[in-house]
């Protein structure tokens, strides 16, 4: 006998797992990712300023790199470490916080409309019309000084003219909302004045005053009174405020948390010494109590590159200026193209200490230092919006490489594309912005993040009417009928038992779907692989939905649950994957819409289920004992009053089935009640054209009736003629002669003849008729 085993062979594959490939945007275009560190994947996010409500262009940002990273570590099995910033020292937030200040402490001091009120809110508006709104008028219209009004009164006609505001809005974007802010300030001042000279005054109207001139008046304050406000509090505490509603609409739209989340404020001791090691190390000078950054030395070091990400904007001064932000220092700079490390402060500005006087973080810097201290020298993934890449993303990596004297300090820069809606980009002068808590009160964070799915990562995305009333909600409620379908299959078959019934219930058919689900699960993998390619994902779901779909429907009671329970698991964990249901239940479909907290009340959840049944156990016991000759038809009317009344609020659908037994369906009471009264809308538009129909059939009847009425020999006869229409008969009543004795013609009389047969007949019914009723 042997005494070793025979000699084995590793399988040579017959198909081989396609790569990860992703869209690099320092290649532009798509290489394999390969991580730093076995499976560890380290990853920055660049966060928001948070200085304002989150809008829709947060949601495609945050919502795709949320899916981008859920791919990541809940498909491809990354450990990804997610490090994201908040921005919570900024220009913007600064002047927001500033003018926010500046605007409640005045209104809390004005006490009733007063003429210097007036003339301080009018004095705004003059000013804010020359410089703001002039920025979209034509020459000819731009006011002088003191000419301001009458200007006023003619721009407002000229702006009803369709085709000389867009002239305007393509001068300057936002014209349209400089025009409403003026026109509702200027018609506010009018109010005042009118009031005042009535002798009213109240607090009240004056209140109402600075309220609609609010975005003037906060301009020309924060111009006379920005070197009083010191206090940084009032800076952090409206980032703070913004920063809580961000993470709720984030949450509402369930986007993870970060692993790590960072704030500007928490690292400004690391910034400073970030920035002395560039100073150290050549690339960055002092000017003025600001540090800038030397592009020119930086790109000329032999390791080094300035602007990876687009080269060609160097030069771009709108780009460099807009990064840099209105309240930086512009003096004192070797190039146009050095940007702020660190800017002393003016006045009205927080400020921290420094080497270099007081002053606060550039805004570039703070996502090296932040990302650098967790992350260290080098970062497989960092990911933002487009709109970032340059000068942001590109300062970002020039300030890290310039301190950790490194060529490479991210290897994969990961750009979401921008987001147009309806056509158009957001604006609110446009009057297409909208917020995320807007967009959350018309649809679902499932729809929108199908929305998102449907269209690759980075590319533009029009966010539209027609997308979100058209696919999504295709693709939404043919998963969602696909998984009530299949999970009341599921739990018919469980109540039915596990017992054989001697067929296995293992055939072509069955081979054929699951060879279909095998080669959907490569598909899917291969669509991921080709850079996150989710609109192909979401084909290859559909198609294996629909493969299923029809299997169930050829199969009928031959189905073999387990093959399709086997798809139908697989379809839900990947959308849940993606994030499109709450939780990490396993059980078939999205998932939980929400996740609910603490233990469920049992008899608040069984309790209406269990009152319709014991209704419908009283009605058929009743009539069971009473044995009244409609018995059987009342029971069944009974029936149908549980599955047509009963049970529909309570999201339970029964269809009848060939074999006696009701399938029972699991939906939402909405969906159920709308399709219940679908339903009864066409039996009801049927039963009333029935009924017209049998209306106009009546009314048929009886005007041939009526007109039976008069006999044959009569018809031709006054009343039912006119008198001298004939000059005589015969004993049947038949016309003989005209009214002037000429005999009729053989045609006349052959008509006639016709006219009184049908007579004849009707008459003949009518008899009947009277017959019939007795008469």
């Amino acid at each position: 006998m042997s005494t070793q085993q025979p000699t084995w062979s590793v399988p040579a594959p017959q198909q081989t797992d396609p790569v990860l490939r992703v869209y690099n945007s320092l290649t532009r275009s798509k290489v394999e990712f390969v991580p730093k560190n076995g499976r560890h994947v380290k990853w920055y996010n660049c966060g928001p300023t948070v200085y304002d409500a989150s809008h829709m262009g947060h949601a495609r940002n945050y919502v795709t790199q949320d899916v981008l990273r859920r791919i990541m570590s809940d498909y491809f099995g990354y450990d990804v470490h997610f490090v994201m910033n908040i921005t919570d020292i900024d220009d913007k937030i600064i002047k927001r916080a500033r003018q926010n200040h500046l605007i409640e402490t005045f209104r809390s001091e004005t006490k009733g409309v007063t003429p210097q009120l007036i003339k301080q809110v009018l004095t705004a508006w003059q000013t804010f019309v020359r410089k703001e709104l002039a920025k979209g008028l034509p020459e000819a219209e731009l006011p002088a000084s003191g000419e301001e009004e009458n200007k006023w009164l003619r721009i407002s006609e000229l702006y009803q003219n369709r085709d000389w505001k867009q002239d305007c809005i393509r001068r300057d974007e936002k014209f349209d909302m400089n025009f409403s802010s003026a026109k509702r300030t200027f018609e506010a001042l009018r109010t005042a004045e009118r009031q005042l000279d009535v002798g009213e005054g109240s607090e009240a109207l004056a209140h109402k005053l600075i309220d609609e001139s609010n975005d003037i008046l906060a301009e020309s304050l924060d111009e006379q009174y920005k070197s009083t406000v010191t206090d940084p509090a009032i800076s952090r505490s409206l980032a703070s405020y913004w920063e809580g509603r961000f993470f709720e609409d984030m949450n509402r739209l369930r986007v993870r948390e970060p692993d790590t989340l960072t704030r500007v404020t928490e690292y400004v001791p690391e910034i400073v010494s970030f920035v002395e090691r560039i100073i150290k190390n050549g690339y960055a000078y002092e000017s003025e109590g600001s540090v800038y950054f030397d592009t020119q030395t930086f790109d000329r070091a032999p390791i080094h590159d300035y602007a990876k990400l687009e080269p060609w904007s160097k030069g771009n001064w709108d780009k460099l200026e807009g990064g840099e932000g209105s309240l930086t220092n512009k003096v004192g700079r070797r190039s146009g193209s050095d940007f702020a490390l660190w800017k002393a402060s003016k006045p009205g500005e927080p400020s921290w200490p420094s080497p270099w006087g007081p002053g606060r973080p550039g805004w570039h810097i703070e996502c090296s230092v932040m990302a650098s201290a967790i992350l260290g020298d080098n970062m497989d993934i960092h990911s933002g919006g487009i709109d970032l890449a340059f000068p942001h993303h590109d300062n970002e990596m020039a300030q890290s490489e310039a301190y950790h004297d490194c060529p490479a300090w991210v290897n994969y820069f990961l750009h979401t594309g921008h987001l147009h809606i309806e056509g158009l980009k957001m604006s609110k002068s446009l009057k297409n912005f909208i917020t995320i808590d807007e967009i959350l009160q018309k649809y679902s964070a499932r729809q929108l993040r199908l929305a998102f799915l449907t269209q690759l990562w980075n590319a533009k995305v029009d966010f539209s009417e027609s997308l979100m009333t058209g696919e999504v909600r295709n693709l939404e409620t043919t998963l969602n009928n696909f998984f009530t379908t299949v999970k009341a299959i599921i739990s018919q078959a469980r109540s039915n038992a596990l017992a054989s019934d001697g067929y296995h219930h293992y055939e072509a058919p069955e081979s054929e779907l699951t060879a279909s689900l095998h080669e959907a699960q490569s598909a899917f993998r291969a669509a991921l692989c080709d850079s996150f390619n989710t609109p192909e994902a979401l084909n290859v779901l559909r198609d294996i939905v629909s493969r299923t779909n029809t299997y169930i429907n050829s199969r009928g009671k031959n189905t073999n649950v387990g093959v399709i329970e086997n798809i139908t698991r697989w379809v839900g964990k990947m959308l849940r994957m993606f994030g499109l249901g709450e939780g990490e239940s396993t059980e078939i479909g999205w998932g939980q819409e929400t996740q609910g907290h603490g233990a469920v009340d049992r008899e608040e959840v069984v309790m209406p289920y269990v009152r319709a049944l014991s209704s419908f156990r009283d009605g058929v016991r009743q009539l069971a004992m009473s044995k009244g000759e409609n018995a059987f038809k009342d029971i069944l009317a009974l029936c149908d009053k549980l599955r047509d009344v009963d049970l529909i609020p309570l999201g339970v659908a029964l269809d009848d089935q060939e074999d006696g037994k009701a399938l029972v369906k699991l939906v939402t009471p909405e969906e159920l009640i709308k399709a219940r009264d679908e339903k009864k809308a066409i039996l009801e538009a049927k039963a009333a054209k029935k009924a017209a129909a049998a209306e106009a059939e009546r009314l048929k009847r009886f005007q041939r009736l009526e007109k039976g009425r008069t006999a044959p020999q009569d018809m031709f006869k006054p009343p039912n003629v006119p008198k001298g229409t004939y000059g005589s008969w015969d004993d049947w009543g038949f016309p003989l002669t005209d009214g002037q004795g000429n005999p009729l013609s053989k045609s006349a009389v052959k008509k006639f003849g016709k006219e009184m047969d049908t007579q004849k007949k009707l008459h003949d019914e009518f008899l009947a008729y009277r017959k019939e009723q007795g008469q």
